[in-house]
């Protein structure tokens, strides 16, 4: 049986790929809710689409499970929902990327580059008007009810 195990466990099983979830790397959740980078290096509210893209074009091997959840995340909403699996090693246990020895380096480089998204640069674009909008429209709202 044991044996049988350790054949599976091999870090080419996609059993064995890291698992990314979209919270680690969100700079609106705390060290608590599942963040596990710095804050400041963090991204807002990235998903598991954005995690696989990026993971992809450096040349890991990814697999994206969209319907798995974070256990922390009590927002079930689909852009919450998602984990990226990475193959962070080969059989051997070298790393697949060198860069990448760990999931950290792989969660940092993640959070280093979504921003840098064709999708989010021309979203940000915009978003800051919008987001500006939205605040001056709590604030009349909040006058209102006074």
């Amino acid at each position: 049986v044991m044996a049988a195990a350790a054949g599976a466990a091999s870090p080419a099983d996609k059993e064995r790929f890291i698992c990314i979830y979209p919270a680690y790397l969100n700079n609106k959740k705390t060290i608590a809710e599942g963040r596990r980078i710095p804050i400041d290096k963090a991204v807002e509210n990235p998903t598991s689409t954005e995690i696989q893209d990026v993971c992809v074009a450096v040349g890991f091997n990814v697999l994206l499970e969209k319907n798995k959840m974070y256990p922390r995340e009590w927002n079930r909403d689909v852009q919450y929902r998602g984990r990226v699996r990475i193959q962070l090693k080969q059989d051997d246990g070298n790393p697949c990327l060198p860069q990448f020895p760990t999931r950290k380096s792989v969660m940092l480089y993640a959070a280093e580059t979504i921003p840098k998204l064709k999708t989010r640069t021309q979203k940000m674009g915009g978003s800051d008007q919008s987001l500006q909008q939205g605040e001056g429209g709590k604030k009349g709202k909040g006058k209102k009810k006074k």
